[in-house]
This record gives structure tokens, sequence and C-alpha cells, in this order.
């Protein structure tokens, strides 16, 4: 249906695509993290979209586990990722509840409640220790086991990585 004095193909309505605006919105795409744009000017309406793949969401989650791996030799990676002052080291001991995803850890259901628990709270097992928002569902991070609570190790509100340490329990 294109008329070929027009350099526009046209649709049925009789309305021009404008490749111009088509090229410049996909260059918006390319130059921010958007996966869709879309644009009306009266009875035209043009959407560019980008397929989001599931490799790179993969690639994301894989990485910080992959550095986690040689914290397992505390020789070699010292300088990196120890506390050079010895007593951080041994009040950091006890068992630590991993995060098991990206996302942001809540300490307390909502801003006025009460955190779930507290250093020195004793636990049980499968009790909610904290809350890791990710991709707008919140996941309890329960307590593998009964305990005590000795410390909390990320804030209200902050980031965290897969494999992140948040909560160190003790018997």
């Amino acid at each position: 249906m294109a008329d070929s004095k027009s350099p526009a193909p046209k649709l049925k309505n009789d309305a021009e695509i404008d490749t111009t605006l088509v090229r410049q919105l996909a260059d918006i795409l390319n130059d921010t993290s958007l996966t869709e744009i879309e644009v009306e000017r009266g009875e035209l309406r043009i959407r560019v979209a980008r397929e989001v793949t599931a490799a790179p969401v993969m690639q994301y989650a894989a990485a910080p586990m992959a550095h986690a791996a040689p914290a397992a030799a505390p020789a070699a990676t010292a300088p990196l990722t120890m506390p050079s002052d010895p007593a951080t080291i041994v009040a950091k001991q006890g068992e630590e509840v991993k995060s098991p995803m990206v996302g942001t850890a809540y300490l307390q259901a909502s801003p006025e409640a009460p955190p779930f628990a507290q250093a020195g709270d004793k636990v049980k097992k499968g009790q909610t220790l904290l809350i890791v928002e990710a991709m707008k569902t919140m996941n309890p991070i329960q307590s593998p086991r009964d305990g005590v609570v000795r410390e909390i190790l990320v804030g209200d509100a902050q980031p965290v990585e897969f494999g992140e340490p948040l909560v160190l329990l003790e018997a």
C-alpha cells in the first residue's frame, strides 16, 4: 500500500509513517534502559519495543556468585574482601543467612511496624528474619534453624546481592 511518490509508506487510514521518528524512538531505547516507547499523533500511534531476553538477567545473577566463590580462600582475597582488624573478623563468626536473590532488604513489614528480628532475639526455624523485595515481590527470608540473632548485617531498604550475608545466627 505504499505510494511510489511518497518516501513514507501509508497506512490504511492514510496516516504516513514517519521513519525518522521511528529511528529516533529506537535510538532512545538503545540509549536508555527503556524496553518500550509509544508516541501518538492524531490517529497515528507508533510503538517501538525491544525484547528483553532472560540471558542478561542470568549473567547478572551469576556474576556475584562467581565473586563469592574465591572468598572461601581467605589468604588469596584477604586484602579485598576481609577487614584488616582481627577483632572485626572474630565478631562476624556465626552462621550466615544469605540472600537468595538480588533485591532490596527490608527489616520490617512497613515503616511503622516493629522489625522482624533484632540482635539478641531468639528465633525459631522458619521464622521471618527480614524481607527481600525483588521485582515487586516481597520474599520472606526465614531462619534456617532455631537460634539467636547475633547481628543484622544489612540496613533497612538496602540493596543486596545474591549470596550476600544478611543475618548472623548463633546456637
